[in-house]
């Protein structure tokens, strides 16, 4: 089992040196979301859309896997894996925005996985397009 403080170490070597497939990176979180984790819950996020957050306004494209951790049998915080891939707003992704929870599977990751590859907003930029930076942290939320 992964300790909690030692899941975007893991994630990150999981991934190596190649971050510029996406479909790569998008296997390669699919495996890391299938590997426990030291945590109460896990859930997982897919969302995209163009944001200003970098300061510059970018198409993000990311991946999140939610931990829920607990303290004394209480819930404590929660902390968020982000790999987040970052694109030129071109025209044809301007008008993508989605977000999806693992919720909406009832946590079934499978489920979650084939729901994400059907939807436009992941296919567009997969296969049209590569990501300027990829970007993987974890932060508290």
């Amino acid at each position: 089992m992964i300790e909690l403080h030692d899941a975007e170490d893991q994630l990150k070597e999981m991934l190596g040196d190649n971050k510029t497939d996406v479909l790569d990176v998008w296997n390669t979180f699919k495996s890391f979301a299938r590997l426990d984790v030291e945590c109460a819950e896990s859930s997982l996020l897919f969302e995209c859309g163009v944001y200003n957050f970098t300061g510059k306004e970018l198409f993000h494209f990311g991946f999140v896997r939610q931990f829920v951790v607990e303290e004394d049998g209480e819930s404590s915080h929660m902390e968020q894996l982000h790999c987040l891939l970052l694109y030129e707003p071109v025209e044809e992704l301007q008008f993508l925005k989605k977000t999806l929870w693992s919720y909406d599977t009832e946590d079934n990751y499978e489920i979650f996985f084939n729901k994400v590859e059907e939807l436009k907003e992941f296919l567009i930029p997969v296969q049209n397009y590569l990501p300027l930076k990829v970007k993987i942290y974890q932060e508290k939320v």
